[in-house]
Order: C-alpha cells, then structure tokens, then sequence
C-alpha cells in the first residue's frame, strides 16, 4: 500500500488515495479540512526532492501559475515548500481528452472545433500572464462530463533537470513538441500554438503528423519534414479549419499564430462562417529553403540513447559542421584555462578580496520596513515595491511575491522587487436574480474568487424556468476564495390539478381564451368538414371531466362547415340496383 494514503500534510490536507502517477510526481485525491471540500494534491517525488536546484524552480513555478484563474485552466489551490513539496488544485471529474480519443477514434471538425478554442483561451490567459505551458499534448488536457476542458500541468513537465533518462510521459511529449524546442532553443508563447495545432491535427485526422522509431526520429522530422495536410487524411475536414490546422503547426515560427488571441479569432470566424475564405494559403506556410546544414539537437539527443549502429552516415555538412565545432570548443577552452591561470594569479596578490556574489535573502512575509532594515538586506540590496497581490496566506502589507526569489546568487543588479499582499481577496456577491442559471455562474466566475457551485431547483411563479430566484449567500454579502455558492433555479410555476370542461360547441376563440384560463395549454388546431357552423369546436382531445395538471396541452378539432364535394346531392333519387 503507499505509504502516502491517509498523511496529513501540513494539518490540513489529507491524503485519501492516488489517482495518478508521472515521471515526477504523483497525484492523490485530498480532503482539506479547512475549507472542508475535496482537492487534488500533486506530491514531488523523493527523486527529485533531493535536488535543491530543482526544488526552488518547483516552487518559484508554481507559485507563478497558481496566480492562474481561468475557466479552461485547472486552478491551483496551495503551493507548499514544506516536506514533501506539493501542489493544491481543484479535483476534476472527468478523463483526459487522450482517454477520450481513444474511446471516440477520430473526432468530428465540429468536435474538435468546441475542444481546440477552449485550449487556446486557456492558453491564452496564461500567456497574458508570462507563462508558457511548454508542454501541450492530450494527456494534459482534461474533458470533463459536461464538455468543456481544463488545462492541466502548468510549468511542472518542463522543469526536469536535465536527466540523461527520459520518462515515457516525455517520449510521449516528443510527439507534440516545436521544432525550436527540439532544437534546444529556448520556447515562448508560440511554442504552445504548434503544440496545440499538433492536438487539431490528431483530433481531425485520428493520427498524429509525425511518427517514428524513436523520440530522435521524431523529432527530426518536426524540423525537416511536412506532414500530410488533415484534407489528405479526410476530405471532410473544412478547408478554412485546415489552414487554421497547419498554421498553427507552421515549422518556422515567424509564419505560426503571433499568439492565441490571433489563433482564436480565425477559429471564431470560423465558428461563424466555415466556408470563410482566410487570407494565407497552405503554401505561405512552408518553410523558406535554405543551404544550412543539418543542426545537432542537444535537447533530444541527451534524453534519447542509441546504438552506434543505428546512427546514419554524417553527410559532408555535418562533417564539416562537427569539425569546425571541435576547433571552436578547443580554441575557448584555452581561452577559459588561461582567464582561470590569471585569476589564481592576480588574486594571490590581493589581501582582501571584495565580495562579488550575493545571496537573496527571503524577505516573504515581511513588511516592507521590516525587510530594509533586515541586516541581510540593508547596505546590499534596494528593495523597490512594485504593486499589491491578494492573499489569503500573507496578511496585508506583508511581502506576498519577490524577484528575484530567495537563495538567488546574484553579482550586478541587487534591486529586489517586490509585491505587497492586499490580504485575501474578497468581493461582494453580485446580484444574479432573475439571470439565466449559465450566465449567473459565469458572471460569479468572473470574480475570480475559485468559488464551487452548488444548485437547488423550486417552483416560481414568477421566476422563469432555468433562471435564478435566489442565492446563498444573498446579494452584496462580501464573497472569499474558495466559498461554496448555493443558486436556487426556478422549475417554474408549479402543476396543479384542473378539471377539463367541454369547450364542444365553442366558438375557437373563446375555447381558446377558455382553456387558457383554466390553465391549459392550447396546441395545433385540427380542422374538419361538418354539420356544426364553421369556427365552432366539434372536438377536444381531452374529455370533459378529466383531471390534468396544469401546463397540458389540449388540441381542438374545428368545423369547417359541410363537405362542399356533397352540396347539390340531397333529394336525388336512390340508384337503380
């Protein structure tokens, strides 16, 4: 049994059974006593708990995505520096958006539309935040029951620390990754979109654009090759949402979406019109030809062993490109070797060698004049405020956020910036009655407070069907993060018994007026030919002295007058037999 089910980590979170494992932490359903709702806890493992270098971007991370609040992102409660390191997000119900592929096969474009434009505004906020997923892919999204999506895994699969071992969940990734990422360069915002657009791809087509042997193989072909268009694959697919496809997986990055506000606006076009006619053509798309020669890829080949057999011949230009790189590392290395001789040397000659590095101090916590006069700080290091946070961990006027963060060694720039907490945000509850129950909760949501949801249905006679009556807690009632709104909607008035009259020899209008004062709902009139005056009801569907609710429906059946194809028949004689 793991050893992890039923701790209490911190006193507040307990650990109720796991229900996910990755390369680098494992995830256990939690009840946290303090708010007394259910989360998800997602705890490092011990192999990487012991790398300090490791730890401090864990949390510095994580503590920059939990700033994250978005309905297609998974929110992130808590972040804890405590032994064992974790993260708090909210528990979802639902399976991830590769489980689901593998039970649907191929999507729909229509399907695969409603999943790719709640992504990319998931990932659009985070990018107007700063923050690169750097690890898009199927298994990170989540499909919950009611089909919407959430992001998940925000900054944590892209902080592993150069291990010369891979995980199967980052072979996985190679499927999903950038040409600049494989090329080890360093991703941004766009990185994401062809991520994202390798998503669209699998989604439309039901295979993904590049496969191989191994992650090296894999790779190489997100830089050098072109996928088959998703038309080639089903014709079905729209034409205009294949562009929006193979844009957003252009290999050169200056050809892909700028960003996922430019991406979401073609796929809303789209929404609107799918024969819209978008102004690039597959073609435009295509990396320009160039004479360079084939680059070594570091950031695959360090996490992806082979054999010496497997490797292909090196072509001339990756000879000469070897070559020249050998006589280039050996020319800088003399070069490091002599500058660390005439350090030694020099510095033999001084007797009191000025400090050049600094360690930053924590200053979490603290007020503002609390950390200026800090002896670890005063003298050494500015401390400039850039503006408030709200928090529900640091009181007001205490330090909630610093950069550069603690245990930092810097050597110039020894300005710390910091944000101060405003203390735990709060605001008033917004007055949603009358609202349609789906506008009321995203009109809750928008507070940004992660607040949960709870629903209750009554009869209104005045309130329509689906729309709120009222709410606990009651309008302008101040609202903190975390709590539990109870929205009470209407079922509309409640059914009650009647007894059905005859309207039989009613004129329609009057039955109508009737019927509906009675509380009956009047359907389709029938017409038919007979001897009652026209206009007048010759039947009802329902009998006289039955006891219906109220809200059902009767239906008339109306004289139209004598059958005009039997006019002129009356006192002819009988036929002869």
């Amino acid at each position: 049994m793991d050893q992890m089910i039923g701790r209490m980590l911190d006193n507040r979170y307990e650990l109720l059974e796991l229900i996910g494992s990755g390369g680098m932490a494992m995830v256990y359903k939690a009840k946290c006593h303090r708010l007394n709702r259910l989360v998800a806890v997602k705890v490092l493992k011990s192999d990487f708990a012991s790398d300090a270098d490791f730890r401090r971007r864990f949390y510095d991370e994580s503590q920059a995505i939990a700033m994250l609040s978005h309905p297609n992102i998974v929110s992130v409660y808590d972040v804890s520096r405590s032994s064992p390191e974790y993260i708090v997000m909210e528990l979802i119900d639902g399976i991830t958006l590769k489980q689901y592929m593998e039970r649907r096969g191929r999507l729909n474009w229509r399907e695969s539309l409603h999943f790719i434009t709640q992504i990319m505004k998931g990932l659009s906020h985070a990018h107007s935040r700063g923050i690169v997923h750097r690890d898009i892919k199927p298994q990170n999204i989540m499909v919950l029951r009611d089909g919407s999506v959430k992001v998940t895994d925000f900054g944590i699969a892209c902080l592993s620390n150069s291990a010369n071992t891979m995980t199967q969940e980052a072979l996985g990734s190679v499927h999903y990754i950038s040409p600049e990422q494989a090329k080890g360069n360093r991703p941004d915002a766009r990185s994401d979109i062809y991520s994202a657009g390798v998503v669209l791809y699998e989604m439309l087509t039901g295979r993904l654009p590049f496969e191989g042997d191994n992650a090296v193989s894999v790779a190489i072909q997100h830089l050098s090759s072109v996928p088959l268009s998703p038309r080639e694959i089903d014709p079905e697919v729209p034409e205009a949402l294949e562009k929006i496809c193979m844009k957003a997986m252009a290999s050169d990055i200056d050809r892909r979406y700028p960003t996922a506000d430019a991406m979401l606006t073609d796929l809303e076009e789209f929404r609107k019109n799918p024969d819209v006619d978008l102004d690039f053509t597959i073609e435009d798309l295509r990396r320009a030809d160039t004479d360079e020669p084939t680059q070594y890829i570091p950031a695959v080949q360090a996490v992806s062993p082979h054999h010496d057999d497997e490797m292909p011949e090196e072509s001339v230009g990756e000879v000469k490109m070897r070559r020249t790189l050998m006589t280039v590392g050996g020319i800088a290395l003399a070069a490091v070797i002599v500058f660390a001789l005439w350090n030694v040397i020099m510095g033999s000659f001084k007797k009191d060698p000025v400090q050049t590095e600094f360690t930053v101090p924590n200053l979490l916590g603290m007020t503002v004049e609390e950390a200026e006069a800090d002896a670890r700080v005063k003298g050494i290091f500015t401390i400039t405020e850039m503006g408030s946070r709200a928090s529900s961990e640091y009181a007001e006027g205490e330090i909630v956020e610093q950069s550069p963060t603690a245990d930092n060694v810097v050597r110039s720039n020894r300005e710390i910036q910091v944000f101060v907490s405003t203390g735990e945000k709060s605001a008033p509850m917004e007055n949603i009655i009358g609202l349609e129950w789906r506008s009321a909760k995203i009109k809750l949501e928008n507070l940004e407070l992660n607040l949960e949801f709870n629903f209750k249905d009554e009869y209104s006679d005045s309130i329509t069907s689906g729309c709120i009556i009222r709410t606990e807690p009651a309008a302008g009632e101040t609202l903190r993060q975390g709590d539990v709104i109870l929205l009470i909607r209407s079922k509309g008035p409640e059914p009650k018994p009647i007894t059905v009259i005859s309207f039989v020899t009613y004129e329609l209008e009057t039955a109508k007026e009737e019927a509906e004062a009675l509380g009956l709902k009047v359907g389709a009139v029938k017409h038919t030919y007979s001897d009652a005056p026209a206009g007048v009801v010759v039947e009802q569907s329902i009998a006289k002295d039955t006891i219906v609710n109220t809200g059902t429906e009767i239906v008339f059946t109306v004289s139209d007058g004598p059958d005009p194809s039997l006019s002129g028949m009356e006192g002819m004689p009988p036929e002869a037999p």
